[in-house]
């Protein structure tokens, strides 16, 4: 999310007298400044004053985008804040209190999965504004269909498997969200092919999560700790979600309680000042891991035969 200038404020304010043409330009000024300025919530340090403005931002950018429907910018900007939105502050509380209030962690994730399949809408209205046909294609021939996205779209396709894959994450009892599956391994496959690099190893994380899919359904534990390896070594050290994600993704599938702590004490080492562009996002999974060691008990069978043997 872009910082709000007051020029863009001013702007504005004088739509309601303009006519259509001068309203579209002043709202097409606006939605540039708001979607190509600094990141100015990446970069805080107070959570809790990020979670509150959110929804403020977004519902600002929806307004835009009811005035120019085609606008790119907008669009992945949308595709982007409610990923992140959903995944930080909506999903994040469900698995937070699930242990103590199970009907409220039910209810926070359907709202994480309206706001992902929301997002992932407007991702896809980007690309389909690119490569015509392009939604329908993914669902019919998935590797066809991404093999059509240049690099030039890697954000767009990036934040709309993130969000497909979100969606289909925290909807795992819906099979028509399951059926998806192919088409966000898809994308994330054509991303690694376009760059590897991409948001300092983001798609290597990314691709964590689809390895610990169970064997029959294309999942490997080890592919799935090769892509950890490439992401720590393109993140610099700078992030701790690739060692969260690999441990509640394969330590607890393989309850592997040693690795486990190892990876969350792991995640609490990292400097969230190291880069500004994380802080947000590090001071968010830190206090995940602390909760996650916290409550682990919860999460493996028999804390004795888990450990490891040093650890007995």
């Amino acid at each position: 999310m872009r910082s709000f200038t007051f020029a863009a404020l001013a702007a504005l304010l004088l739509l309601g007298t303009t006519s259509c043409s001068i309203k579209r330009f002043a709202v097409k000024s606006v939605a540039n400044s708001l979607t190509s300025g600094p990141d100015v919530y990446g970069t805080d340090d107070d959570p809790e004053l990020v979670r509150d403005a959110i929804p403020f931002g977004l519902k600002t950018l929806e307004s835009l985008l009811a005035v120019v429907p085609d606008h790119q910018g907008l669009l992945l900007a949308l595709c982007r804040g409610y990923t992140q939105y959903a995944y930080a502050f909506v999903q994040n509380d469900a698995d937070l209190i699930e242990p103590t209030d199970y009907a409220r962690a039910s209810a926070l994730r359907d709202r994480a999965l309206k706001l992902y399949l929301r997002g992932r809408g407007y991702g896809l209205r980007g690309l389909n504004l690119r490569y015509k046909g392009i939604g329908e294609q993914l669902s019919l021939k998935p590797a066809v269909a991404a093999a059509r996205i240049k690099s030039r779209d890697l954000p767009l396709l990036y934040w709309t498997a993130a969000a497909w894959g979100s969606a289909i994450s925290v909807g795992k009892d819906k099979p028509d969200l399951m059926a998806d599956l192919s088409s966000v391994q898809a994308l994330m496959q054509r991303g690694l092919q376009l760059d590897e690099s991409y948001d300092r190893g983001a798609l290597h994380e990314a691709m964590i999560v689809l390895e610990a899919l169970p064997p029959a359904m294309g999942g490997s534990p080890e592919r799935a700790r090769q892509h950890f390896k490439r992401a720590l070594e393109l993140s610099d050290g700078t992030r701790a979600s690739p060692y969260l994600t690999l441990a509640t993704s394969i330590s607890v599938a393989s309850q592997d309680r040693g690795e486990f702590e190892s990876l969350l004490r792991q995640a609490l080492a990292v400097d969230p000042n190291r880069d500004p562009n994380q802080r947000l996002a590090n001071t968010i999974l830190q206090q995940k891991a602390r909760t996650l060691l916290e409550r682990e008990d919860l999460l493996f069978l028999d804390a004795d035969t888990t450990r490891t043997k040093d650890e007995r």
